[in-house]
Formats: C-alpha cells, structure tokens, sequence
C-alpha cells in the first residue's frame, strides 16, 4: 500500500484506489487512484491499495470520509460505472461476492459498519471488468471508465468542500 500526497489531517478527505496492477482490469482502482494524483483537489489524501480487508479497514477508520474504488464482476458490460454511498446501505454482494483481493471490500466496509469505524461519507465507485488474468492490460472500455470516475471524485470533492458551501 502506498500513500501519496502532502501530509494532511484525518478530516481531510481520503481516496482508495483498490486493485492488482497485475491482474487486467482489476488495477483499476490504482488507475483511478494516479490519475487523481496528477490533479488532485488540495487537502484530499490519496491511497494505492492492494484490497486486503484488514488493512483496508484501518484506512477507512482513519478518515472522516473516504472514495474507494474497485473493479467489479456485476455483470454490466466492461467500463459500465456505479456508485455506492456504502454509509447508507451496504456493497450489493452480487458485484464483490468474490475478489482477487481475499474477502475484499465488501467485507471490510461492512466489518467497518460493525465496529462503528466506517466514515460517515463513504463512496464506492465499482468498475465493470472483464479481463482478470495475470499479465492482461486494462480493457479500453475500462480506461475510459477509470478518468471518467477520477472526474467524477473531483467534482464530489469540490462541491463537498467547506469552500464551495
């Protein structure tokens, strides 16, 4: 796991990109994850993760709030884009039963849930993928998705900004 940024506080805003850089699409989350660290909204902290729970779990409990994307298998075509506020309901089981990542990240948001640690703003963005072989690049389809949703967390992160209010 790899943090990237300026040393800012627990209140500041906290992005997980999720994934495998090794696995085709399911390095998406880290695609997400570099493309907001290029132009990234001042104060946020942006995270590289690998997807273990565990460690996972300590990342949400450490911010206020928290974006955290990942690929998922929900059955859209690939790059098909959804959004979650998993602070309101928990991830559908049909996109993240299974994970490259172990029990993954439905398991840690809703252990996060439990042990009263999940942000009281968390968003899951899940990518439609479709390859997840060893050595596969990103699908195009994918890519596309991926500055897509790093677009996406900006604009939220701009309208959620105490300037912007």
């Amino acid at each position: 796991m790899a943090e990237m940024g300026a040393s800012v506080s627990v209140a500041s805003p906290l992005v997980i990109g999720v994934g495998n850089a090794d696995r085709g699409d399911d390095g998406v989350g880290l695609t997400v994850a570099r493309r907001l660290m290029i132009r990234r909204p001042h104060g946020v902290r942006v995270v590289e993760h690998a997807g273990e729970s565990m460690s996972l779990l300590d990342c949400l409990s450490s911010a206020e709030s928290a974006y955290v994307v990942d690929a998922c298998m929900a059955g859209g075509p690939p790059g098909t884009i959804s959004r979650f506020d998993v602070a309101a309901a928990a991830l559908p089981h049909v996109a993240f039963g299974c994970s490259t990542h172990g029990m993954g990240l439905a398991y840690a948001v809703e252990l996060a849930r439990a042990l009263g640690r999940l942000p009281r703003r968390c968003v899951v963005y899940a990518i439609d993928g479709r390859r997840f072989e060893i050595g596969a690049a990103l699908s195009p389809e994918v890519v596309t998705a991926a500055e897509r949703v790093a677009d996406l967390i900006r604009s939220e992160l701009q309208c959620a900004s105490p300037i912007s209010q």
